[in-house]
């Protein structure tokens, strides 16, 4: 009978939760910050600074999987 985790290890339930949970994270972000901008009367240039820094935490977040899958670490 398998376990509370549908068979899967450890280390899958973590990649899942880590490539799947993040994701969903930082799209939620996008909601929050177009949100914020909107209240806040942040204009084009604010608006665009505002999603401009959370790019950064996405394409380093997108750049640590690549690294990882070059170098073969999982």
């Amino acid at each position: 009978m398998p376990g509370p985790t549908g068979g899967w290890s450890e280390e899958q339930v973590a990649q899942f939760g880590l490539t799947w949970g993040v994701g969903g994270l930082i799209v939620l972000m996008l909601f929050i910050i177009l949100s914020v901008a909107r209240e806040s009367k942040a204009g084009r240039l604010g608006t665009f600074v505002l999603f401009f820094v959370l790019a950064f935490g996405i394409f380093g977040f997108l750049m640590k999987q690549v690294i990882q899958w070059l170098m073969g670490i999982h």
